[in-house]
């Protein structure tokens, strides 16, 4: 492998004399990729709003449904969607193609758009020696994910805003990520690398079908790389915990070096393997991260919500861009935190974030959107940041001295400034939780966040008075499936019933909105659905409704999906690897059909898939989807072995296989005093590998409900009461019918 991208380096680089390889110039230089496979990279307005153009010309984007697409379509670029169209005319006049590839709220794909793409003189030799494509990466991560490999086997590493030249059918020959316009630093202005571009594919054509063939080949080398399989073993899962323990950041948390990316698998293995074990600094992994990322300046002290990921170690200066997929899986990740340890502090991270998203996020239908940007005004971060005087001014001088103090704010400003901010600009974040603060100060908790709840209203309604971020307001069905079973999985912990309320009625949204026939569709925005769905829209989803499902019980949530999980099987299965493909055959124009189970920043198809159809399994009695699952695992067991914490959500699903699921039935009156008591106690508790399922005696569809989930078949009262059955593998202890002895069987 490596041989062979030498090979094509080299001749690169007697193509393109005196060139250097693209790549991120500097940390801040372009939406990064900190690992070895690419992960990454949008806010909060009254309307979805699109920066003015620059110019009053449109092209070709104007008629496209992205947010990210609409904002280019005032380029002077003739910029294409993805799509036969573009690659015709690249056929026909024996152009090559210039893929740029980015999302909304990415800050230097703005950057690069205002330099580059805005230029007209750039423009205008782009138009005549280049077909321009513009691909939204959050619609067709499938186009992504094929061209960041081609950037990543040619550079090391990868990231946003992507450019990357393709031959007519597709094949990439040349790619890197920001270009600045003008040559500077010893490195390529955008300008000198389209003229270069341009004479390379005039002058040496056989070369660059050379590149591109070997390119390509390395691509599909990696796209579908194939380890060798094995057992499944508890020690998978211990290793991979052994390899968070070798990475962790005692002092400031986390595991890598900055910048430094949330990582909510970590944390969920981390707790399972202390509840199995009482390994008191595999706990300590994780609420060293989790109070480190909730205390520092990534996490928002006003408003609520994580942005993407801090800069440096100690999570205090963030790349202010807010994502739904973090936020979803930073809910159940503080979720599960506050069930193992009770700390006031988990929950109010976890309701902080709920409301963020209710307020700020919800679509009108129930679906929610994708991304606020970090950018606002043309800063980055702008909107978040205060001066001491700001505060004092705002909320006057002794509650403005307190406040500020409290939030660590200085009069010369608490971080170092990026050459757009002013002098004495400030993070908000703390040292410590408040309730330390509290008894620290000599006061209660409940006083002391009364005081500070306060002051953050009068500042945040300022703060509402600011020229927002925009916001991208498209619903895409992967990251919903994911704000669905934190939504779900909040209720169940916290009791509150508009969470429930939202876990509904998004997955009812998605079921209804984001279909075509019986296949799934992945993006909706302004009233229209399209895209054919990816195998994480089908995975995730599945995963949502057994949420779900486990939230209301109502069985119409399990029906739909089983329903989805059989067209995963029909659309994405590949059983001479037993695996998913990434895409379906919906998926046109694509050079790779990828496979893969790695992580990035939300957790791969394959690994939901396989828990998806693990707990579905267990619930329904399906040996089908279990046996399916275990071969998915087993494939991977080379992965799980020698790379753990690239795999961690399927390490998830290896710990639910091998360590048996608690198997949950619940019987009596919905919303009794019985009912709610076992509930309450079974999700008081941290109990993470467990199904749950419930049934009404009385009802006139008990015998259906029974014959469709089997664990509740026989399933009674309790000489008249409420009952738990905790079961596993369909064997039963005695009924109970008090929290007490619930719990008891729970632990054993």
């Amino acid at each position: 492998m490596m041989r062979r991208f030498v090979t094509f380096l080299s001749l690169i680089a007697v193509l393109i004399a005196g060139l250097p390889l693209p790549g991120c110039s500097s940390p801040d230089a372009v939406e990064t990729i900190p690992t070895q496979d690419p992960v990454e990279g949008p806010a909060d307005t009254e309307e979805s709003a699109l920066p003015e153009p620059a110019h009053t010309h449109t092209n070709r984007l104007i008629d496209e449904t992205s947010p990210y697409l609409l904002q280019h379509a005032h380029n002077p670029v003739d910029w294409y969607p993805w799509g036969e169209e573009a690659f015709a005319k690249s056929r026909d006049e024996g152009k090559p193609i210039f893929l740029s590839i980015g999302y909304s709220s990415c800050h230097w794909c703005h950057v690069m758009e205002r330099e580059s793409f805005e230029n007209e003189e750039i423009a205008a030799y782009l138009n005549e020696h280049f077909i321009s494509i513009k691909v939204d990466r959050e619609e067709h991560p499938e186009v992504d994910d094929i061209y960041m490999a081609a950037v990543v086997a040619q550079t090391g590493s990868g990231g946003w805003p992507m450019s990357v030249f393709l031959n007519s059918d597709l094949k990439p020959f040349y790619g890197g990520t920001y270009f600045p316009p003008e040559d500077a630093f010893q490195r390529p202005g955008f300008k000198s690398l389209l003229k270069q571009i341009a004479n390379v594919w005039k002058e040496e054509p056989d070369k660059v079908a050379e590149i591109a063939t070997q390119l390509t080949s390395a691509i599909n080398d990696r796209l579908t790389r194939q380890m060798g399989g094995g057992a499944l073993t508890k020690d998978l899962v211990s290793g991979g915990v052994k390899q968070l323990g070798g990475s962790f950041d005692p002092t400031y948390g986390g595991f890598s070096p900055a910048p430094k990316f949330p990582s909510s698998p970590s944390i969920a293995i981390l707790l399972r393997e202390h509840a199995r074990t009482g390994d008191a600094p595999l706990l300590n992994m994780a609420t060293v991260t989790l109070d480190r990322m909730a205390l520092g300046g990534m996490y928002d002290h006003l408003g609520g919500g994580f942005a993407r990921y801090s800069v440096d170690e100690k999570w205090l200066v963030p790349h202010f861009e807010k994502m739904l997929y973090d936020n979803a899986q930073l809910a159940q990740a503080y979720l599960e935190a506050y069930q193992v340890t009770k700390s006031p502090f988990y929950k109010r991270v976890a309701e902080e974030t709920f409301e963020y998203v209710l307020r700020d996020m919800r679509d009108e239908r129930g679906g929610f959107y994708t991304a606020e940007n970090a950018d606002s005004e043309g800063e980055e971060g702008k909107f978040y940041i205060w001066t001491r005087d700001e505060i004092l001014e705002h909320l006057g001088g002794e509650d403005g001295a307190f406040f500020a103090d409290y939030y660590r704010v200085e009069d010369d400003g608490n971080f170092d400034s990026r050459e757009h901010y002013h002098a004495g600009q400030n993070i908000l974040h703390l040292d410590k939780p408040l309730e330390a603060t509290a008894e620290e100060q000599g006061t209660t908790a409940a006083e002391l966040g009364e005081r500070v709840e306060a002051l953050k209203d009068k500042l945040l309604a300022v703060r509402g008075t600011r020229v927002r971020p925009s916001r991208d307001d498209k619903v895409l069905a992967s990251e919903n499936a994911l704000m669905i079973s934190a939504f779900a999985k909040g209720y169940q912990v916290l009791g509150d019933d508009r969470y429930r309320d939202a876990a509904a009625e998004a997955a009812r949204f998605i079921v209804t909105e984001l279909k075509d026939g019986d296949a799934l569709l992945r993006r909706y925005r302004n009233g229209v659905s399209g895209i054919p769905a990816i195998l994480d829209d089908y995975a995730y989803m599945v995963v949502a409704l057994i949420d779900v499902y486990e939230t209301t019980f109502d069985p119409q949530w399990l029906a739909e999906a089983r329903a989805l999980t059989d067209g995963m099987l029909k659309r994405f299965w590949d059983g001479e690897t037993n695996g998913f493909y990434f895409t379906s055959e919906d998926h046109e124009n694509l050079i790779v059909r990828a496979r893969s189970a790695q992580d990035g920043p939300t957790p791969s198809g394959n690994s939901m898939a396989a828990l998806g159809m693990l707990r579905l399994a267990k619930l329904i009695d399906h040996a089908d989807y279990n046996d399916k699952a275990n071969a998915v695992m087993e494939a991977h067991y080379e992965y799980l072995a020698l790379a753990p914490a690239g795999y961690l959500n399927m390490l998830g699903a290896v710990d639910f296989f091998l360590y048996p699921p608690k198997e949950v039935a619940i019987v009596g009156t919905p919303g009794s005093d019985g009912v709610n008591a076992l509930l309450s106690a079974l999700h008081g508790d941290f109990v993470p590998n467990k199904v749950v399922a419930f049934i009404d005696p009385s009802s006139d569809d008990a015998e259906s409900i029974g014959e469709q989930i089997p664990l509740l078949m026989h399933k009674t009262l309790i000489k008249g009461q409420a009952a738990a059955y905790v079961c596993k593998n369909f064997a039963c202890k005695l009924p109970v019918t008090t929290p007490e002895a619930f719990l008891e069987q729970l632990g054993d």
